[in-house]
């Protein structure tokens, strides 16, 4: 699925009017359909107060064309209309005259705080205030119509996204934003669905299908794709028959220090169990034991010093290398890596501590080999690229950051975002519970195991991303989300694969 912006959505519309030859009321009143199909579905009829705000343009057209098809199956509906400006869309207008048609009466016109309805707990209220096309934040008695409906613990569901909220530009003023708690949405989701800032609005979210054209969405490049299921499918690589462990690469995996081998532990198991044919860990000599002791398939080459790294020295060549869990930030662990970026030719992957190194010698970041990926979680970005005004300033900041070096950067957040160059890739799969000490090192440990098997780096990128995410879920699953660690995300790969296909199998 793709995530296209709000001019884009009005080009599409456009465009399935004059190829379908319709009229925008027609289209309006096919959105409106597919809303009031979803709450027939539901409600089966219930008796349920019904509260419809509509504003005066199109989104409020869809909320007149929605009130009038429940009142005609004898639901209990009272129609609002925000009278916020003089100007009335034309779909609206027309639509006002039919549900007046209908019920014989205008719907009821707000026009201060004096006109708030009083809302009850068990009701449903439907949010048609203001859609996509909005261009300036509510103010005045509306913004304080937004704050009423947000302090009422009413069922809030928004059409299209919630009033007071950008499709895809920064918020301006979060006093002014509907916290939906369910957004029927048409077509596509929006970019402010995924963005930590913004998020909160909607909540859960359902894309409803309204037969937008399709070609015009074929042809046109999105603000950003959704990396769901059935994306996943697509870029697995299945294993051949007569494969063996040479076929599926040699992870190299530059982890740990003192008080910190557990970051290694965990990178080179994510790298095992997401298929690595080989896996080396390279680690301070205190981790010996440990990584010997703890994981017996991978084989272990240790630094001349105890407790850090001080020089990456091997004797062949990996097919990945995943550096930086848990190496802390000595004089000499900076030198290795110097000399690690100057003298490896294969892809990288680089986290934490390697990128704190980066971002505290400016030197580094001419050294950093094309095309590796760097995982930082909010902290270690920030401390990369600078801070940020908003998210879609930091969207930005990392789009140039991967132009320049010329490197995948994956953002980590409730929806990872995987960056390369001015290509965004949103990632579906996931949970709180994953917001653990280690679950980043497997994250790392995944993508390198996944480079090492011949996976493209963008590529190993968003599938690592998915399925790290998706191991979550099985392990949240089946414990709940406080008590996952990241040992209990990497057990689940193995159900990840297996859950990755099991939609299809059943299908047969």
């Amino acid at each position: 699925m793709k995530i296209f912006s709000a001019e884009q959505f009005y080009e599409a519309d456009k465009a399935t009017v004059e190829k379908q030859q319709i009229t925008s009321e027609a289209l309006m009143e096919r959105a409106a359909t597919q809303i009031f199909q979803w709450l027939h579905q539901r409600l089966k009829g219930a008796p349920v107060p019904i509260r419809i705000f509509c504003g005066i343009g199109d989104n409020g057209g869809d909320g007149l064309v929605l009130g009038r098809l429940l009142i005609e199956h004898g639901y209990n509906v009272i129609v609002y209309v925000v009278n916020c400006s003089d100007k009335r869309s034309k779909n609206f207008l027309l639509n006002y005259d039919k549900i007046k048609n209908v019920t014989k009466k205008w719907p009821i016109l707000m026009k201060s705080e004096a006109d708030f309805p009083e809302i009850n707990s068990e009701d449903i209220i439907v949010d048609g205030i203001f859609g996509i096309g909005l261009n300036r934040c509510p103010s005045g008695w509306v913004k304080k119509l937004i704050q009423y409906l947000n302090e009422s613990k009413a069922f809030k569901l928004a059409i299209d996204i919630p009033s007071g909220l950008f499709s895809n530009s920064p918020l301006k003023d979060k006093e002014a934003v509907l916290k939906a708690n369910h957004t029927l949405t048409f077509q596509a989701p929006k970019l402010a669905f995924f963005l930590p800032e913004t998020a909160s609005f909607v909540s859960n979210f359902d894309v409803l299908e309204i037969g937008l054209d399709i070609e015009y969405f074929q042809k046109t490049e999105p603000l950003a794709q959704i990396i769901s299921k059935s994306e996943a499918q697509r870029f697995y690589q299945p294993r051949e028959k007569f494969g063996h462990k040479g076929n599926y690469g040699h992870a190299f995996i530059v982890a740990g220090s003192y008080g910190k081998i557990g970051a290694a532990v965990l990178s080179t198991t994510a790298a095992f169990r997401i298929g690595a044919g080989m896996v080396t860990a390279f680690v301070p000599k205190c981790g010996y034991n440990i990584l010997q002791t703890t994981i017996p398939e991978a084989m272990v080459i240790t630094d001349k010093e105890e407790e850090f790294i001080s020089k990456v020295a091997v004797d062949f060549e990996p097919s990945a290398i995943g550096i930086g869990m848990g190496i802390g930030k000595n004089k000499a662990t900076v030198e290795a890596l110097k000399s690690l970026f100057k003298d490896s030719k294969v892809p990288f992957v680089i986290d934490a501590d390697a990128l704190n190194n980066i971002s505290e010698n400016k030197e580094l970041l001419k050294l950093l080999p094309k095309n590796s990926i760097l995982t930082p979680h909010p902290g270690e970005l920030k401390r990369l690229i600078g801070a940020w005004k908003n998210d879609y300033d930091k969207l930005e900041k990392v789009k140039k950051f991967s132009d320049k070096h010329q490197v995948v950067v994956i953002i980590k957040g409730a929806y990872t975002i995987t960056v390369y160059g001015d290509k965004l890739y949103v990632n579906s799969s996931g949970n709180p519970g994953m917001a653990t000490a280690g679950s980043g090192d497997a994250l790392s440990g995944v993508i390198t195991g996944l480079l090492s098997q011949g996976y493209d780096p963008l590529l190993a990128s968003v599938f690592g991303v998915y399925m790290h995410g998706l191991a979550g879920d099985i392990a949240a699953g089946q414990m709940g989300h406080e008590a996952i660690m990241a040992g209990d995300i990497i057990e689940s790969i193995a159900e990840a694969y297996l859950d990755l296909f099991a939609r299809e199998e059943h299908e047969e």
